[in-house]
């Protein structure tokens, strides 16, 4: 069958001769449609040459490709998807054409002269006239760009899912299962077969069964439910402590179709925390009888009526108490270290009077190292002593004031200040052991620095140094 010539217009705007009348119609109104149609779709004719192309395949390729001796495909480059070279020749359009069949289920990419590249699905189809000659092909490519993202995303969640350590279950709005990960497993025990399709409530002890409608009603008003502490039970019936933590699913309109569990194992977290208390405690106690067995020794060894040895010893045992009372702190802490409030609580509490409210102390949460949480307990003791005795303390009428500030550049600063005891007629000339243990008590502290002032009003004494703050 004979093509006839004749002129119309590409979408470039150039004059092209017009191929395939078999496949165009000659009606212009038919190649509008064509035009804009939001598909890529070219011809070619029986020998690979490009006859047509409309907006959306120009737009896809990244350029206009010349009519009648571009062949195969406009794309600039072709690939395979695992990214190696595809021949223009054997594209799929190629193989419909010189095999005479339609060509599905292949995937291509196409590099644009900028070097963008498209990830298509092109739908080639051999034409032929009524007498059964093959007069060209007809093409659609279709741009995958956003599903082979969404394709990546839902892959990449999967594997995080199933590489997850937290069981993750999946659940409809009616609680029946819809999805199980390895975790999932390997906590209750059950396999996804065993499970998927099958209601939430296996999983649950007859005792919290009414936990489960309260954590759905919650889903379906699209509220999630964090870090709940629960028990569940695994497939042989033993319990398991979790630590549950429940989204809403929702589709692509926003509603909310199902849910989403992450469950925790705190079984070994709890074990570890009740061994954590039960040897704290233990240390605590032994603590106290340490303490208490030192202090008798001391009391017993002292000398009669010899009130220098009696107080000496009051302050020695005074100061074994500050300095092991920091230690359970930060035995205490997961972090090994003490917070402020804590440490200046358990450091004066021998000297807070519960019916005179003489102590006023706060500040912001800062933790200190151990070795500078027990320098500033020895401080502050050695400070109320001093303050009962000559100064604040002595007298009902003083105040003690003891506060910390933290600065933008992390800079800690403790202040303790005496105001309303008796008047400071002299500064000391000694420096005793009390004195040594203030002006040494951030040491240890990146740029630590203390101030001791004796001042007409009272004592004033002053941290700083440089630390973290939350």
């Amino acid at each position: 069958m004979k093509s006839t010539t004749r002129t119309d217009i590409a979408p470039a705007g150039q004059a092209i001769p017009y191929a395939g009348e078999a496949v165009v119609s000659r009606d212009r109104y038919f190649r509008k449609v064509l035009d804009e149609l939001p598909a890529a779709i070219y011809t070619t004719d029986a020998s690979g040459r490009i006859t047509y192309y409309n907006r959306a395949a120009a737009s896809l390729w990244g350029h206009s490709p010349p009519l009648g001796t571009s062949e195969w495909c406009g794309s600039w480059k072709l690939y395979w998807p695992d990214g190696t070279p595809l021949p223009h020749g054997a594209c799929p359009m190629a193989i419909a054409v010189k095999e005479r069949r339609i060509v599905r289920g292949m995937e291509a990419i196409a590099e644009r002269p900028d070097g963008t590249r498209v990830p298509f699905l092109p739908y080639p189809t051999p034409l032929f006239d009524d007498a059964g000659t093959l007069i060209g092909a007809v093409n659609m490519l279709v741009e995958i760009s956003e599903f082979k993202k969404a394709e990546e995303i839902r892959e990449r969640l999967s594997a995080i899912v199933e590489s997850s350590d937290d069981a993750i279950v999946g659940k409809d709005l009616n609680g029946i299962i819809s999805s199980w990960n390895r975790a999932a497993e390997r906590v209750f025990g059950y396999t996804a077969d065993e499970v998927v399709g099958r209601h939430i409530s296996i999983l649950i002890p007859q005792d919290r069964l009414d936990e489960e409608a309260v954590i759905l009603s919650k889903i379906r008003r699209n509220e999630r439910v964090d870090h709940y502490e629960t028990i569940r039970r695994r497939k042989d019936g033993s319990p398991i402590e979790l630590s549950i933590t429940v989204s809403p699913i929702k589709d692509s309109s926003g509603r909310v179709i199902g849910a989403s569990k992450i469950a925790r194992d705190i079984s070994e977290r709890r074990r570890a925390q009740e061994q954590q208390e039960l040897l704290l405690g233990e240390m605590k106690h032994r603590t106290r009888n340490f303490v208490a067995v030192v202090d008798a020794i001391a009391r017993q060894s002292r000398p009669k009526d010899a009130p220098e040895a009696q107080a000496v010893l009051d302050m020695f045992v005074g100061r074994l108490r500050a300095l092991l009372s920091s230690g359970e702190i930060v035995v205490g802490s997961a972090s090994r270290q003490a917070s402020l409030q804590q440490l200046f609580e358990m450091a004066l509490q021998p000297f807070v009077d519960p019916n005179q409210a003489q102590i006023a102390m706060g500040g912001p949460h800062v933790e200190v190292s151990e070795t500078t949480a027990g320098g500033l307990a020895l401080a502050v003791h050695e400070l109320a002593t001093n303050a009962i005795k000559y100064g604040a303390l002595k007298t009902a009428a003083g105040r003690v004031s003891l506060h910390w500030s933290v600065d933008d550049a992390g800079r800690v600063a403790i202040e303790w200040t005496e105001r309303g005891g008796e008047p400071i007629v002299s500064v000391p000339t000694r420096s005793g052991f009390g004195s040594r243990v203030i002006k040494s008590a951030v040491a240890a502290e990146q740029n630590g620095s203390t101030s001791l002032l004796f001042e007409p009003e009272g004592v004033c004494c002053r941290f700083e140094f440089q630390t973290r703050a939350d």
